[in-house]
Parts: C-alpha cells; structure tokens; sequence
C-alpha cells in the first residue's frame, strides 16, 4: 500500500503522554524519580538575580565620584529599603543637606569611586515549576528539571492563547456545531475547563474570565475577535505568555468551525475530569500546539510503543484535515496516494493526495495542504 509521512494532529482516547518540566536556569528539585505527583504539585524551584538599580550618587549631591565614600550611609552588601537615604552630604557650615536615595528595596552590590555611581540589586525572584499533568515523575535532570508522565487523553489543538492552566472538564456545548455564547456560561462554570462547540466568541471569553472559568475549548474563533480581545494584533511569535485570566484551545481553526465529531464526544466524554491544558502555539519553526491532556489513572495502554513509531504514517484511510484554502478546515479520509508528481495551476510539481470530504465531495490537493489526525483507541 502506499504511503507518506506529513504532521499530525494528535486526538487519543489513551495514550503515554511524557512532558518536561525544567527551570530556566539551576536549581532544587523536589521530588524524586518514581514519585506520584499532582498538576499543582512544586516539583522544582530555583530564584532568579533581582533587577539592577543604578544611583548617581555623585550627581545627586553634587560632588567628585571620587569623594562618594566619604558621605555613603551604607556599605556594600547592605540590604537597605524603598526610599532608605544611602547617602548624605551637608553644605554651607551644615545649613544645606543634600541626600541620594534609593528607588526600590534590595542589596547595595557596588559603591563606585570612578563613576560616581551605586548599583542597587532588587531581591532575587522565586521561580517554581509545577508538574502539569497527575503522573509518576519518571526521570530527574540533576539540578534542572523533571519528567513527568502520565495515561490519558491527548489531543492537540490548531490555535491557543493563554498559558497552563487546570481544572473539569465542564460540558455546555449540546453538540459540536453548538455556538459558545455568553449566557451558556454561569456560576457553576467556575474553576472549570468550558467545552464548547463550533464557536467561541469574543463576548463568550470575557464571561468566561467574569465567572472564574480557567478554560474554553472550541472548534474555532472569529480572526477580528482576537485583536477585540488580545488588544493587540498578534504576530508569528509564540503564543501562550498572555495574562487574560482564560485559556483558550481552538480545535479546528479561525472562523465559524465545527468541532470533529470525533473530538467533541471524546472530550465530552470526559465531563467532571481533571484536565491540563495549554494555549502556547507556534506556527513557525519548532512548532508547538495547544494541547489537553486529561489522566486516567488505572486504564490500560497497549501497543503504545508499537503504534506510536508510526505515528505520522498517511495511508489510503487516514483521517486528514485540509489546512490551506479552499477547503481549510475540512476533514475527510485519505482515497488514494499517487506516486507520480502532478502539474498544479502554478505550473509547480508536486506530490498529491485524493481525499472524500465527510460533508460530501472529494477533490485531489497537494499533501502539504493536509494534516495527518492521529486518533484511535490504544
């Protein structure tokens, strides 16, 4: 049979999934190789060098840098506080005082003779990592990090803002083709991850943040809605460091987009479990999904390592999503995989793919326009 190799979106009822969790720069690990930990559980912390402050002392008072050590009121090494007076110089037989202080709390590292000037380092600032998914720590990187893995439910997104966030997968959605609107979400949304249908909406969002919901899930969002609620127009970079109060994961892409059937019911299936997701997406080299990762501890695996080499494997049956116009977001199943190059209107050579689209019709495209939906049941 033939086949060919192109990206695939991941959507598993069960499969291994392994996450590293690593600290930007050295520090202390908590845990040990073989612990269970939770999603919130600190598995690692370490404290990054405070901001610099500099303070021209010589300008301030008005003096030779020369002479600054004369009039300092505290020495290198203090810990001194917002607004201390570090240093004081009296003038006209002491009817004058001229003093220098300092703009922000922390340690005096340097009193420079030369420059005149005083280097102020703000305290150090504490950085945790968390485990991110319930599992078994399975592997620790010396001072660094840890690996985490665990069973459960993998399947990755299109399109994401927000960064990690936690919590039940709450249903509001009656069916994938269902639009998230603002008076589907309540009170008892709070603290929970929202699966919608075919559409988040802007207003959706912000009621979303209003109520305490952590998460939305739908097959798509609206391109103008985006700048309406990030306030700014979003480049190539790496999404996922926004501040808004809400994750969102978009399954299918921009626009008014059904969720796969095959996505919603599997998800749905999963109303009052724990989830992780994440909102960090990039398009560009070194891509990164959104993901949700939902555990099931005490299910049973099989033939993951087996199944997962061939992940990315396209054959006659595989199930696609288009990602190119004019059929972007359509999904279908693979009917035929020619060897021979074909001329496209371009007159460029490439390599193409037969496809029958599940709302009907079937069209031959280039296989760069696809993406492989790695789903089953393992």
């Amino acid at each position: 049979m033939a086949h060919a190799y192109t990206p695939g979106l991941k959507v598993v009822e069960t499969a291994l999934v392994r996450k590293q969790r690593r600290l930007p720069l050295a520090g202390e690990v908590l845990v040990e190789k073989g612990d269970k930990v939770k999603a919130l559980d600190v598995v690692a912390r370490t404290f990054l060098p405070g901001n610099v402050e500099t303070v021209n002392v010589a300008n301030k008072l008005g003096m030779p840098p020369e002479d600054i050590p004369k009039y300092m009121l505290v020495e290198e090494g203090t810990q001194i506080e917002e607004g201390q007076v570090i240093a004081r110089m009296k003038q006209l037989f002491g009817l004058f005082t001229s003093k220098a202080a300092s703009p922000v709390k922390g340690t005096v590292e340097t009193v420079s003779n030369i420059t005149g000037q005083v280097i102020v380092r703000e305290p150090p600032m504490a950085v945790s990592v968390t485990a991110y998914i319930d599992g078994d720590v399975v592997d620790v990187v010396g001072s660094e990090g840890v690996d985490v893995e665990c069973v459960g439910t993998f399947v990755q997104g299109i399109f994401g803002i927000g960064g990690e966030a936690y919590g039940e997968v709450k249903t509001v959605a009656s069916g994938p083709r269902d639009v998230l609107a603002p008076e589907d979400i309540g009170p008892e949304c709070e603290g929970k991850i929202i699966l919608g249908g075919s559409l988040a909406t802007a207003a959706a969002l912000k009621k979303a943040i209003a109520v305490g919901a952590v998460g939305v899930i739908a097959g798509g969002f609206h391109d103008r809605d985006l700048r309406d609620f990030l306030g700014f127009d979003l480049g190539v970079a790496i999404t996922g460091h926004e501040t808004l109060g809400v994750t969102l994961v978009v399954t299918e892409g921009f626009g008014e987009m059904p969720m796969a059937e095959a996505t919603f019911e599997l998800l749905a299936c999963c109303e009052g479990m724990f989830a992780s997701i994440n909102g960090a997406t990039q398009i560009r080299a070194g891509v990164i999904r959104p993901e949700i990762i939902i555990p099931r501890p005490g299910e049973i695996m099989a033939k993951v390592g087996a199944e997962e080499e061939d992940e990315s494997n396209l054959e006659v049956g595989s199930r696609v999503r288009v990602i190119r116009e004019p059929y972007f977001g359509k999904l279908g199943e693979v009917t035929s995989l020619p060897v021979e190059l074909q001329v496209l209107e371009s007159e460029s050579k490439v390599r193409v793919l037969g496809v029958k689209f599940d709302a009907g019709g079937k069209d031959v495209i280039p296989r760069a326009n696809v993406e492989l939906i790695e789903s089953g049941r393992r």
